[in-house]
């Protein structure tokens, strides 16, 4: 069910110096005319903090000594903290991210051969309880403001070393070049804060990465869908993970309130959807569960006229999980009729499995309030 914002966003301090990561060029222009300076100075403090990554105002070399130490009285810039950092065989990297309530989310960087995908969280926890996800586990503590949204991104470019230099300026020789909303939580149910964090994210004055890089994932939240295109222009995963109703009624529970039919409608609708643009359909294997061919003829037959692709997801394993993984063979079993049928379907490679960091493994030990408890 949707959450409300107000009651699961973390509170804003009443005193002590307020953060500027997560504001956006409105808000910087309020903060310096309170300050008695001129607007045009919030354009400058916009680039220092997010196309330059730089954190103490006394290197904001452009702005005058007296700005920056008004600057410094009343603002700070600060990243998550990291509370704990799991590095991969395979080079991946996982961050545990104590916020300032002493929450805490996981975020992950997946090297690749040809780019670096950062896999950003949304909430601390998840309302969603799908039945093959760790961050399921954990229910919903709150969502994430801009500030901790953004600031996962910047933590990230601060450990690969990835701010723009005079020799390495464009996006496309960095480690880290696309964003995936697909770490914990649902962003379609904080829809509000991770619109307002990828909008900074995309600003091409600031961390600037194109919306044709940016992917966000859903588990089905069908009224956001349409906002989500047209507000943003990022890609767009959709969790499906089963073919018929019953099955994923029990899988991913939200299904019971927006069924497949109507998921697949909106994603038909999906503004500028296109064969250059498709949707990616996500579907995780699981043993004797939703693996067959019969299944994926239905997968066919269901997403027919969609620009799509299908991932397919082997099973991540985690502790008391209730699946188990599909045989390679029957992946690639399920793979061939897909494609034979006209879809991509790659099958997604398990990457940072060693440090619980794959897909569908993310969680923290951050409880919800207990005051909260019987809402």
């Amino acid at each position: 069910m949707p959450i409300s914002s107000e009651q699961f966003t973390a509170p804003v301090a009443a005193d002590g110096p307020v953060n500027l990561i997560g504001m956006d060029r409105a808000e910087l222009v309020a903060a310096v005319v309170a300050l008695d300076e001129q607007k045009f100075r919030a354009d400058q403090l916009f680039q220092w903090i997010y196309s330059r990554g730089v954190t103490d105002f006394e290197d904001m070399t452009n702005l005058s000594k007296g700005l920056r130490t008004k600057l410094a009285e009343k603002y700070v810039i600060e990243r998550p903290e990291i509370s704990r950092v799991l590095a991969s065989a395979d080079g991946t990297h996982k961050w545990l991210l104590r916020l300032g309530d002493a929450n805490e989310v996981e975020c992950v960087h997946i090297p690749e051969s040809e780019r670096g995908t950062l896999c950003v969280s949304s909430q601390v926890g998840c309302t969603l309880n799908c039945r093959f996800c760790h961050t399921g586990t954990q229910r919903l503590v709150r969502n994430l403001g801009p500030a901790e949204i953004v600031g996962q991104i910047m933590l990230a470019r601060d450990h690969l070393g990835e701010w723009p230099t005079a020799e390495r300026p464009t996006i496309y020789e960095r480690e880290l070049s696309n964003i995936v909303m697909m770490g914990m939580g649902e962003p379609l149910y904080n829809f509000e804060n991770v619109a307002a964090a990828l909008k900074i994210v995309m600003d091409d004055a600031g961390i600037a990465i194109s919306r044709r890089r940016i992917t966000l994932s859903t588990a089905g939240v069908v009224p956001l869908i349409e906002r989500c295109g047209t507000e943003l222009g990022v890609n767009l995963a959709v969790s499906l993970h089963a073919v018929r109703n019953d099955l994923r009624d029990e899988i991913v529970p939200i299904n019971r309130k927006y069924p497949i039919e109507e998921l697949l409608a909106s994603c038909r609708e999906y503004p500028g959807v296109r064969n250059s643009r498709r949707i990616t359909f996500e579907y995780v294997m699981l043993r004797d569960v939703n693996d067959s061919d019969a299944d994926a003829r239905e997968l066919v037959r269901l997403i027919k006229g969609i620009p799509s692709k299908v991932n397919l997801i082997p099973f991540n394993p985690w502790p008391g999980a209730p699946y188990d993984r599909s045989t390679d063979a029957r992946i690639e079993a399920f793979a061939e009729i897909v494609r034979t049928a006209g879809y991509p379907s790659p099958v997604r490679t398990p990457c940072g499995e060693d440090i619980m960091a794959a897909c569908g493994q993310l969680k923290s030990d951050s409880e919800r309030p207990r005051r909260f408890a019987n809402n």
